[in-house]
């Protein structure tokens, strides 16, 4: 049965259920708070709501049909479709993907069978349209960015379709 959430102000915060509590313990959706409802951002209460694992109402008790909630979240977010593509990817791929804003990046990515608090994210994920052109100094800011934080970078690549191809940066000593 899908959990029941609430949208507040660009959040999506769940019922105070075991059901809700149970997508963060096990699958670490969002973030619990400490009356024991977990908040969940766009991306991950839209991809739940595809899945049907949640439904999402309004402040009037009214259920936001899922083209709705994309709309909401495209207005909040920029480039939200190509950051959605990457984050439904790689969650699809039984990854854990969480923000990375405090490293400069979109994502961080848990390697499979890693849970955060467990060990550290493996990469830092820069999502980006097919269309975008990086120079080399915003190349290398990001390989900067990837190895201050001691993770691979990984440039997630979204085409006009929503597929996206993955490039992997590391760095080797000689």
């Amino acid at each position: 049965m899908a959990v029941k959430a609430i949208l507040s102000g660009g959040k999506v915060i769940t019922e105070n259920t075991d059901a809700a509590r149970e997508l963060f313990k096990t699958s670490k959706f969002g973030a619990l708070l400490p009356d024991q409802r977990v908040e969940l951002s766009m991306l991950e209460a839209l991809y739940l709501e595809e899945k049907k694992r949640i439904m999402v109402f309004n402040g009037s008790k009214k259920q936001i049909p899922i083209d709705d909630l994309l709309k909401k979240a495209r207005k909040g977010v920029k480039d939200f479709w190509v950051r959605y593509c990457v984050f439904k990817d790689l969650r699809n791929r039984g990854y854990i993907v969480k923000t990375a804003l405090k490293f400069g990046a979109d994502f961080r990515v848990y390697d499979k069978g890693i849970k955060p608090g467990e060990d550290h994210a493996k990469w830092i994920v820069f999502p980006s349209s097919e269309k975008e052109r990086f120079t080399w100094q915003e190349f290398s800011a990001k390989n900067r960015v990837a190895h201050s934080t001691k993770k691979n970078l990984l440039l997630a690549i979204v085409d006009d379709e929503g597929d996206v191809s993955y490039w992997e940066t590391r760095w080797l000593k000689p």
